[in-house]
């Protein structure tokens, strides 16, 4: 490197050491090789020769300059890209600026470095004092601020006053500009300056306009969007599909999968990892072991594969999931979370720690996810001691400051073993205020515990955080229902009655034949209820020649007794397993999704029917998995 900056140094004037000018000192030969150092650098040797060029009066030419920039974004050295820019503003002072469309290019790309380092209030300074600005000066600097946090109402305003200077925007300029509509009715005044343009028909502006109207939860608009397009290609497939994922409608974007399969196009990862999503939030394990056939042909892809361990463990097939697991080249921290967090919810805490243990041992330095996991399976299965032990050494083996999820946890942990004295001192004895996840929590253990008066002080303090949360009036109101304190219960229903809230009611889904079928309690919509409620009579018979007695006590109304033996056997989850055993295959496991925690009841009653039939019945509620095979549950009766 010094022997080169000697050499170019020579070049600037007269060489004293032999008493003559240099051979090379002519200004212009500077230029090859300042042309050539833009284009393979190295970055400091081109930007040193910058001041000479300036000294000699030499105008350096704009492919060159722009591939200087170029190399000054890859090195990520701002500093450099500062002198840069001084050089052509000196140059076009002195008059070496050269033809304007020249000046324009060079300035482009100014604009663009400052806004690819984050120095938008420099692009934009640049951007203004620019005498002449074409589509890609004003498309650059709107991209960089719809990209920017916070400044996305400026992209908006700059979008206006481009059309005002007379600049029309281009398929680039709107695509990255739909990104910066907040509200639906701003994007549908874009959308229209869209048509007017004629724009509407680009592939790309319209797989913009699909993502926006998604991430503004308007799946109506976004499909509208797609179904109008005479020509789809893989981009739009899968922003079709990841919208649907991401607004909760699993079943939309596994229709759109097989729409798309059937259309001739190949999925892709970004494609597969979406529909994996999607049959985790629907726990449509059929159609995700069907994906996996696709995923085979990235067997070195990482994330997709967290996204298949991820959908094995949230569907309940376990066995699925530690094959995967095994039989993965590489294991991330990601990884091993999942596998850790799966075996915990599906109940199996002891096989947790071992993964755990194991990980500690050949695998990446757990993560705060991963502790959250390990306290969720103590939690689960009453470990307190090794809770305690867990949550007290984290910071000191894994450098980890417990934060508000795993303060959340210890409060689970005691309350379900019922230490809920214990709770309100740890509760008291945090380093941060309490929010509402963590007085859930308390409630939760309160009304499983039946404690009213410390369920009563929990709610209190969620209504004084939200006012208008109808789940603590309902835990509460049920706590006092559990004790038959009848009028205290009643009073909690007059309140949110008043408030015009209806409690939510137990709701249960079942895959069949990639169709999801949905239960609702006391409902008798479907389409085969005669031959479920057929179904349940036999399987209710099964059980009580078992040892099964309805437990009255889980009715949450005051009934005689024979009505709220009517009320519980119509629960949903009794309905979608009669559903299930009517339709289940040989072999083949019955697996249900519940909105709600499942009732002490039917907890008992499923026990017996997986005994009765001699099936394995998986209910997954919103905290964790049941697996009921031959009479016994995978929770051990503790949840």
């Amino acid at each position: 490197m010094r022997s080169l900056l000697k050499r170019l140094s020579c070049l600037a004037g007269p060489c004293r050491r032999r008493g003559r000018r240099c051979l090379h000192s002519s200004p212009h030969s500077l230029l090859p090789t300042f042309s050539r150092l833009c284009d393979d650098g190295p970055l400091p040797a081109a930007i040193a020769l910058l001041p000479d060029l300036a000294a000699a009066g030499v105008r350096a030419d704009p492919i060159s300059l722009c591939r200087l920039i170029k190399l000054c974004v890859r090195h990520g050295t701002a500093s450099d890209g500062r002198l840069i820019h001084h050089h052509v503003s000196s140059a076009a002072i002195n008059g070496a600026g050269g033809e304007p469309h020249a000046s324009l290019f060079v300035s482009n790309s100014l604009v663009s470095m400052y806004a690819k380092f984050g120095l938008l209030d420099d692009a934009l300074h640049l951007f203004g004092t620019m005498p002449e600005r074409n589509v890609v000066s004003w498309t650059t600097i709107i991209s960089a601020l719809a990209s920017a946090g916070g400044r996305k109402q400026e992209a908006l305003r700059f979008l206006v006053h481009m059309h005002r200077d007379g600049v029309a925007p281009n398929s680039y300029t709107y695509s990255s500009v739909l990104g910066a509509c907040g509200t639906p009715r701003v994007l549908a005044a874009v959308h229209a300056s869209i048509l007017k343009v004629g724009l509407d028909s680009d592939v790309f502006v319209r797989s913009s306009l699909i993502d926006a109207y998604m991430k503004l939860g308007d799946l109506h608009s976004g499909r509208s969007v797609f179904d109008e397009m005479a020509t789809r290609d893989l981009v739009v497939w899968n922003s079709i599909i990841a919208g649907f994922v991401q607004s909760g409608d699993g079943v939309g974007a596994i229709e759109l999968f097989t729409r798309m399969k059937g259309s001739g196009f190949s999925a892709n990862q970004g494609t597969l990892t979406s529909v994996l999503r999607a049959c985790t939030g629907m726990v449509m394990l059929e159609v995700g072991m069907q994906v996996h056939a696709h995923v085979l042909k990235y067997d070195r892809d990482l994330i997709l594969h967290n996204a298949l361990l991820d959908m094995y463990c949230k569907c309940g097939s376990l066995q699925d999931a530690d094959a995967l697991f095994t039989r993965m080249p590489h294991r991330d921290v990601i990884s091993w979370s999942t596998m850790v967090s799966g075996l915990a919810q599906n109940g199996r805490s002891t096989e947790a720690l071992k993964v755990f243990d194991l990980m500690q041992s050949e695998g990446p330095t757990p993560n705060r996810i991963t502790m959250v996991g390990v306290l969720f399976a103590c939690s689960h299965a009453g470990l307190v001691e090794d809770g305690w032990r867990y949550f007290r050494s984290m910071e000191k083996l894994f450098g980890i400051q417990p934060e508000r999820e795993h303060f959340n946890c210890m409060v689970d942990l005691l309350g379900r073993a019922g230490k809920l004295d214990e709770a309100v001192k740890f509760i008291s004895e945090m380093n941060f205020a309490p929010d509402l996840v963590i007085w859930r929590t308390l409630l939760g253990a309160c009304r499983m515990h039946k404690n009213a008066n410390l369920a009563a002080y929990a709610a209190t303090e969620i209504l004084k955080l939200e006012p208008e949360d109808q789940g603590a009036r309902i835990l509460l109101s049920n706590t006092y229902a559990d004790l038959r304190q009848w009028s205290d219960a009643e009073k909690s229903w007059k309140a949110m009655r008043n408030q015009g809230a209806k409690k939510e009611p137990g709701r249960s889904w079942i895959e069949l034949g990639k169709q999801v079928h949905v239960f609702i309690a006391g409902e008798f919509s479907h389409p085969c209820s005669a031959g479920i409620v057929q179904e349940l009579n036999r399987l209710v018979r099964r059980v009580t020649d078992l040892g099964y007695i309805p437990q009255i006590e889980f009715v949450m109304q005051d009934l005689e007794s024979e009505q709220k033996e009517d009320l519980l056997k119509y629960h949903s989850e009794k309905l979608a397993v009669a559903f299930g055993t009517m339709n289940s295959m040989e072999g083949k496991p019955v697996r249900i999704m519940k909105n709600l925690r499942i009732c002490g009841d039917c907890h008992s009653f499923v026990k017996l029917v997986s005994k009765s039939e001699g099936k394995v019945i998986i209910i997954r509620d919103p905290v964790r998995f049941h697996h009921f095979q031959d009479g016994v549950c995978s929770c051990g009766d503790y949840w």
